[in-house]
């Protein structure tokens, strides 16, 4: 991943102001206060929204301008999955990105079918996506990346809102994985034992380096933030 001097504007508001960064960790953990640009990079990486200037590449391709590349290279996973399902069933929304990559039906059909079992969930197949809880609509939005295969899996604030079983099984997946991931989030134990930690704050990397040694840092300004008594400053 290279981002070089990259520029985002989005309503005349400068979300992503001149950020570069290269890194090809196989787990890149993303911290930093809310609006400090995290979602709107997931979006960039994965080829939802171009930059307003600057070069951006995933594998040596750009996601937003080789959109085929980008099905077959990168997944997403949003914070919320009902801005992710559009299928009423969940074998229909598994079948439909395996036919993004070009599967014909039947081919498609059978590894979505494929994908279910190996999650041990066969007997969702024509379970109605409605019906199903959070957690079980995030661990369905999973199965849909993962059957696609791709070399890296972005994870939007992934847990958010699950309890601890549902979370626990979700991360059990998640390590089971054998690509890259980059996953944001606002719980430092959630990216334990990654590789590197990318900090972004107002747009632009505040510090990139070893997990170790980026989030005690990250937590004492959190904390130092938190103990003064200007409110506004938390949410810029």
């Amino acid at each position: 991943m290279r981002l070089d001097q990259v520029c985002l504007d989005i309503e005349g508001k400068q979300v992503i102001n001149q950020l570069s960064l290269e890194t090809n960790v196989r787990r890149l953990g993303v911290i930093g206060r809310n609006g400090s640009g995290k979602s709107t990079l997931s979006r960039l990486l994965s080829g939802l929204i171009d930059t307003t200037s600057g070069q951006l590449e995933i594998a040596g391709f750009n996601p937003f301008k080789d959109r085929r590349a980008a099905l077959r290279e990168v997944g997403l996973l949003f914070q919320n999955p009902d801005h992710q399902i559009i299928f009423p069933t969940v074998l229909e929304e598994l079948t439909f990105g395996l036919r993004q990559l070009g599967q014909d039906k039947t081919d498609a059909k059978k590894n979505a079918l494929e994908m279910l079992s190996a999650f041990g969930k066969e007997h969702w197949q024509d379970v109605h996506c409605s019906a199903l809880s959070h957690g079980q609509k995030h661990l369905v939005c999973l199965m849909s990346i993962v059957a696609m295969k791709p070399n890296l899996i972005i994870l939007d604030e992934p847990f958010a809102g699950l309890d601890i079983p549902t979370k626990r099984q979700l991360q059990r997946y998640l390590d089971t994985f054998s690509g890259s991931l980059i996953h944001i989030s606002h719980d430092p134990d959630d990216l334990q034992n990654y590789d590197q930690l990318l900090w972004l704050e107002a747009g632009q990397v505040a510090a990139l380096g070893d997990s170790n040694e980026i989030m005690p840092r990250y937590l004492a300004a959190m904390y130092e933030l938190g103990e003064s008594d200007d409110i506004s400053d938390l949410s810029r």
